[in-house]
């Protein structure tokens, strides 16, 4: 008997036990880890990114100024692409709009409205993460000239999209986050914070079961303190550290693993006279003691100048920067306990 199946195997049964040994060599030569969570950060492309940024930064959004007609348009552009991804409102339907009433704002700016959509979470579903950018500009100036935003926060804005592109995959295929996701893009930040202080002090979710948020402002551009090619692969980040020292461990750890950034704290120091821990969203959340990270390029030539243009764009390096958000919100999303709250923003 023994020589009878030895000679089936090595006859009729060859193509079974060949392809029993491709199977194997197929997965050698796999990256053993190519770990699932780099198989969706990949989908993350500067390409895509491009893509998004010259239609959200270009002259039709008219420099999407909070309650202009340009801002409209950038809301429903957004809203657009999230059924397109297949990702629902948290607000159920066709809603995706978070309305902030025209009473909420300083004088003169008009009903304006944030912009939701959620993933929920396999196991742990009322545990939520939330990844934010604003998505307004400080619209057209009195001669007709766009400000497009194109960095500020163009960049930010098409970066939660792609993230949320790359969730909504892995959720198809079975491989969903434990913990629910909320994609919040705020407006009015430009006219001070306005749309991160109504989501936190109207939340949808209630902010003791918010377990971290993670905003983006700002990530498409290169400072002037690391122009030069030996400086250049970087990113700022700032409050990390702050109120969670496990959310601290967890970005570090992914950027070791995947992507090699230079974590630059400069503008993390508590006092550093920029202050730009309390000049972004993440600071509204931040003082109901939600763990924060916000990523940032610094401040360049361009800021806030006609001259912010999707074209003066570093795609790789900001592809980069998209895929290291999308790696730590991965973690904080499956680790099995929610990050610590150990730290104070004093």
């Amino acid at each position: 008997m023994r020589k009878i199946a030895l000679a089936l195997c090595i006859g009729g049964i060859m193509v079974s036990c060949g392809s029993v040994q491709n199977k194997k060599e197929n997965k050698e030569s796999t990256p053993k880890n190519k770990d699932i969570v780099a198989t969706y950060a990949e989908t993350i492309t500067s390409k895509e990114l491009k893509d998004y940024l010259y239609v959200f930064a270009g002259d039709e959004f008219e420099g999407r100024d909070t309650g202009e007609p340009g801002q409209k348009k950038a809301a429903e552009f957004l809203k657009k692409q999230y059924k397109r991804i297949g990702i629902p409102s948290p607000l159920g339907g066709d809603d995706y709009f978070q309305e902030i009433p025209e009473s909420f704002f300083r004088a003169g700016i008009k009903s304006s409205e944030n912009v939701l959509a959620f993933i929920e979470g396999t196991e742990k579903p009322d545990e939520i993460l939330v990844i934010s950018a604003h998505y307004d500009h400080v619209g057209i100036d009195k001669d007709g000239n766009v400000f497009n935003g194109a960095d500020d926060d163009g960049s930010g804005t098409v970066s939660v999209l792609e993230i949320a592109e790359a969730f909504a995959k892995a959720k198809k295929e079975g491989k969903g986050p434990k913990r629910s996701i909320l994609f919040l893009h705020v407006t009015g930040e430009e006219k001070g914070l306005y749309g991160s202080k109504y989501y936190t002090e109207n939340p949808v979710f209630d902010l003791d079961n918010t377990v971290a948020n993670l905003n983006i402002d700002m990530v498409g551009r290169i400072d002037e303190n690391h122009e030069g090619a030996d400086k250049q692969n970087y990113v700022y980040l700032i409050g990390s550290d702050r109120l969670s020292s496990d959310l601290h461990k967890v970005s570090e750890e992914a950027n070791k693993k995947y992507v090699n950034l230079n974590l630059d704290y400069t503008y993390n120091d508590r006092n550093d006279p920029n202050r730009f821990y309390f000049r972004s969203d993440h600071y509204n959340f931040a003082k109901h003691n939600v763990p924060i990270i916000f990523y940032f390029n610094g401040v360049h030539e361009d800021y806030h100048k006609i001259t912010d243009t999707p074209d003066k764009i570093e795609y790789d390096l900001m592809e980069k920067r998209a895929r290291l958000i999308f790696y730590t919100a991965w973690e904080v999303a499956n680790r099995a306990d929610r990050v610590v709250v150990d730290g104070t923003n004093e």
